[in-house]
């Protein structure tokens, strides 16, 4: 569905590949433009009440999303963002709560297919002598189910956006990219 999307100006919204859930080493524009779009998209997709629930969680991220990117922020902004925080960590919850468990979700196909060659590598490394530690995953070729894990860093830090924030100001104004020591200039 994602791909019956139009385009929107030069540059502000492209075309999306043919499988947007197989979308490999996204960069951040192409995770912006799925959120941006992902209301229309999703919408009807499941039956109610969770369709509503999805619809619901998907418009708290967004707003979560410009507001924090936001280049100038003032306390009351601040303040809206914590509440909204607050609020999609809460839809969050009740997302895994009701509509995870309605659903049975299993790997992907090509998750299948890696889980096999890692296995076949592993097996291969322990024919030639090299010891290796075996993961507790099962290394048949069958799909795994899979749960929703918001138990992540990403989930995680979304608590400490406003102190950042606060701290060091808007996320347009640093980086973590690592700086190599090629790339410093000294002033003296």
């Amino acid at each position: 569905r994602y791909r019956q999307v139009p385009t929107f100006g030069p540059a502000t919204i492209r075309n999306f590949s043919a499988n947007s859930s197989g979308m490999k080493c996204m960069a951040a524009r192409n995770s912006e433009d799925l959120l941006q779009c992902s209301i229309p998209v999703f919408n009807g997709l499941l039956p109610e009440p969770h369709n509503s629930s999805v619809l619901q969680l998907l418009f708290t991220m967004a707003h979560w999303h410009g507001l924090a990117k936001l280049r100038m922020h003032s306390d009351w902004t601040l303040e809206i963002m914590d509440q909204v925080t607050s609020t999609v960590s809460q839809q969050f919850r009740d997302f895994k709560a009701t509509v995870c468990l309605a659903y049975a979700m299993h790997e992907l196909c090509q998750e299948v297919k890696a889980r096999s060659q890692c296995s076949k590598h592993k097996s291969n490394m322990l024919e030639q002598g090299v010891v290796v530690v075996e993961s507790q995953t099962s290394t048949k070729n069958a799909q795994c189910t899979k749960t929703f894990n918001f138990q992540t860093y990403k989930f995680h830090a979304l608590g400490d956006y406003v102190s950042t924030i606060c701290q060091y100001g808007t996320s347009d104004l640093y980086s973590s990219k690592p700086v190599s020591p090629e790339n410093v200039i000294l002033h003296t």
